[in-house]
């Protein structure tokens, strides 16, 4: 066994003797650090979130906010957390420490009562305080009125100082009220020149270890390269492969899942690229959604669309595309939108790589063309991109919610003619599904009213949608039928405009 340490707070800290699939929040609390609490388990409320340092987009490394519940203790083996405890700065000689600028804002504008959610907000709203393209002003911002409240100005989620609200999605309070936590946040100003963890920005993250680590018939493997990666699946075909654990997490913790053989794979450097190339953009199976979403900034408008409605921050700054399409669900949200984008998976094995159409891979519920000893490299997403497309996802809730139906097109019409249509739908099946009927009534007709109509009616009869808690059969058929009238409301009012 060799001997796995997460820097904790500035301190090492050894995993011995935490079992493999002890997660980071049981792994806290064991040692002190009860700010980390425990809501849901699920990833749902946030009460767990801490800071880890993580390769950065405009800077070498970035503080990302994470789900401490959902991931295992073993995944930070070499890694670098800060929790709500580390924030403040220590007192000398037994005077109190002073609060970090953002427990400041939420002390002063009384955002914290009961406080049980208190350092999981203040974690996630540090991860955007010291994200470096954040529009603030140089200055703190003073935008409160007298009673402390702060003034809308302009995009209602987005404050003056540039702080996004969407990243607090992931964060539940149930007493305090949201008003004066969103006060908080916009009052925070720019991180100081002399902020340690400003600071830190700047230097590069640890480099991902190579980790080994055994409790009692229970082992965790982080292998060093793609190459021992397909190895390990081939000699030992009972590992579960674990990138940002947002599913997996779940089934530990709610599930008592246990496994024998956990293969880590989130930080492979051959499945965290992402390249755009000529006739195809490759999307490392284990980039996080989070990095997707700020590299490619608007290159792939589908997925642009996606990202907002695909969970919360939170998730999306462990999720991966792999491992979404891994799991094989028939809701996940991504497959819709891979479908509608042509989209094809490279898939490694110590026998080399093969590319499967996404529109072949999945072949029952839960269920793929991939092999045991096979896994998910890169995802990619052939180039021009088609000129019309949208995502609908219709849920109870705007956000953070799981969906009921999810539809995704990508549509090219040139002189009034549909040329190439392409539909991935979510929720209607036991798999995502290719609307390939609907797709051969659009193609070669002209993007009419009518054509909408006969193609709506369909789609309204594609898959074979269910009765559950979430939606009856006839309301999901429906909901097809009716995101493609929306799809040909939206282009027309385009074109009038």
């Amino acid at each position: 066994m060799v001997s796995a340490r997460i820097t904790v707070n500035g301190k090492e800290t050894p995993l011995a003797p935490d079992a493999p699939h002890t997660t980071v929040l049981d792994f806290l609390r064991e040692r002190g650090l009860t700010g980390t609490k425990e809501g849901c388990a699920e990833g749902e409320c946030g009460a767990c979130s801490v800071l880890v340092a993580r390769p950065g987009v405009n800077k070498p490394t970035d503080w990302v906010a994470v789900n401490a519940c959902l991931l295992p203790a073993a995944a930070l083996d070499g890694q670098e957390v800060i929790t709500s405890e580390g924030l403040a700065t220590p007192g000398a000689d037994g005077t109190p420490a002073t609060l970090h600028p953002v427990q400041e804002e939420m002390a002063v504008r009384g955002g914290s009562q009961c406080g049980y959610c208190t350092p999981g907000f203040i974690c996630s709203m540090a991860s955007e305080y010291y994200r470096p393209d954040r529009c603030a002003h140089e200055e703190s911002p003073d935008t409160a009125d007298a009673a402390g409240t702060v003034a809308d100005k302009g995009d209602p989620e987005h404050g003056p100082n540039g702080f996004d609200l969407h990243s607090l999605s992931g964060n539940l309070c149930r007493c305090t009220g949201y008003r004066p936590i969103r006060d908080a946040a916009y009052a925070v100003g720019l991180p100081t020149g002399d902020d340690p963890l400003a600071q830190r920005r700047d230097q590069s993250p640890p480099e991902p270890v190579a980790t080994s680590y055994t409790q009692g018939d229970s082992t965790f493997l982080r292998p060093a390269s793609l190459d021992e990666a397909v190895q390990l699946l081939r000699d030992r075909p009972e590992a579960v492969l674990v990138a940002g654990s947002t599913d997996y997490g779940v089934e530990v913790n709610i599930r008592s899942r246990r496994d024998n053989c956990i293969v880590a794979i989130d930080r492979l450097p051959e499945l965290r690229e992402l390249r755009v190339e000529s006739e195809y953009i490759e999307i490392g199976a284990a980039v996080t959604l989070t990095e997707i979403e700020r590299r490619l900034d608007g290159t792939v408008p589908l997925l642009a669309e996606l990202f907002p409605q695909f969970a919360s921050r939170l998730i999306r700054n462990s999720a991966t595309l792999g491992g979404n399409l891994g799991t094989g669900s028939p809701i996940g949200d991504s497959p819709p939108v891979l479908l509608a984008l042509d989209a094809s998976l490279v898939l490694a094995s110590a026998d080399g790589e093969r590319v499967v159409p996404l529109a072949d891979y999945f072949t029952g519920y839960r269920q793929s063309v991939r092999r045991p000893d096979e896994l998910i490299r890169a995802v990619r997403i052939p180039t021009p991109l088609s000129q019309v497309t949208a995502f609908h996802k219709i849920a109870k809730r705007r956000f953070d919610d799981i969906s009921s139906v999810a539809v995704a097109f990508a549509v090219d019409i040139e002189g009034g003619i549909v040329r190439k249509a392409r539909i991935g739908l979510g929720g209607v099946a036991a798999t995502p599904i290719r609307s390939l009927a609907t797709e051969a009534a659009l193609e070669g007709s002209p993007w009419t009213k009518e054509t909408v109509e006969a193609a709506a009616r369909v789609l309204r009869g594609e898959g074979t949608p269910m009765s559950d808690h979430r939606a009856s059969s006839l309301y999901r058929s429906a909901m097809l039928g009716q995101s493609l009238h929306k799809l040909y409301a939206h282009t027309t009012e385009a074109v009038s405009s």
